[in-house]
């Protein structure tokens, strides 16, 4: 065997095995580490009543007051000083209002109520026994204005998202931002909630059943989602920043073998 066939079979080994650091280093996630919701030994509980979202200073409230006689809800829905009008097709102006610091609202006839802490549906059952002081059989409606959740990280399409009840599970919100990638880590997406000012985190593993037991399955107002990146995308972003250096001096090794073999 000659020094130019030597080096022939040496250069495609190089090649062979630089091909296959860059797989390596690139292959994607096992099956475990992709699949939603994998069998384990975990029940599903019926949480949905313990994680209902409930009101908190600084949410935005559209209200409006209905009865079978317009002009008597016509005091409670009137754009005041304190209220700002809505523009809404189904009624032009429907007063907002913003929870205090205090969680608290001041409310037409009736003065200030505490709403934080109340659900929406107990917020609306407060309400109508306030206005049925004043009005036979009214009806009240209550819109959350501000109630979005953010989606960060490895999605397709992350951003804020708003919605528009009070009802959003994890995986729908996941779904307005598309879904993750191939690249996120299905086994430590992270929460931040916020209540009373204070934030506090959860982990969250989508490849278990479990997660659908999670307080944060069902999201908050003002929920961010955070999917951060896998092994396989930090291996890539690892190869994206040194490949063109690490083929360009390989290269340049294989040429000064070339030259000196020759």
């Amino acid at each position: 065997m000659n020094d130019k066939t030597m080096f022939k079979q040496v250069n495609g080994y190089v090649i062979l095995l630089i091909t296959i650091c860059i797989f390596g280093c690139t292959s994607c996630a096992s099956k475990k580490d992709v699949i939603y919701f994998q069998a384990d030994s975990v029940g599903v509980e019926l949480v949905e009543q313990l994680n209902i979202p409930k009101l908190q200073s600084g949410d935005i409230l559209a209200i409006s007051v209905t009865a079978d006689d317009i002009r008597a809800t016509q005091p409670f829905n009137q754009v005041s000083a304190y209220q700002s009008g809505t523009l809404n097709n189904s009624n032009p102006f429907i007063p907002t209002y913003t929870i205090d610091s205090n969680g608290e609202i001041y409310f037409p006839k009736i003065g200030k109520v505490v709403l934080a802490g109340k659900t929406r549906a107990q917020a609306i059952e407060f309400l109508k026994l306030k206005v049925s002081h004043f009005i036979v059989d009214p009806g009240v409606s209550i819109e959350i204005r501000n109630f979005r959740v953010t989606v960060l990280g490895e999605v397709l399409r992350p951003g804020s998202f708003a919605v528009e009840n009070d009802r959003i599970t994890l995986l729908e919100a996941l779904g307005l931002a598309g879904d993750l990638t191939i690249y996120g880590n299905r086994k430590e997406v992270l929460v931040i909630r916020e209540h009373a000012g204070i934030k506090k985190e959860y982990k969250v593993d989508l490849t278990k059943k479990e997660t659908l037991n999670s307080p944060v399955y069902y999201l908050s107002q003002n929920d961010v989602i955070y999917i951060p990146p896998n092994g396989a995308r930090v291996q890539t972003s690892k190869y994206t920043q040194n490949t063109s250096v690490f083929v360009s001096v390989i290269g340049l090794i294989i040429t000064v073998i070339s030259v000196l073999t020759r």
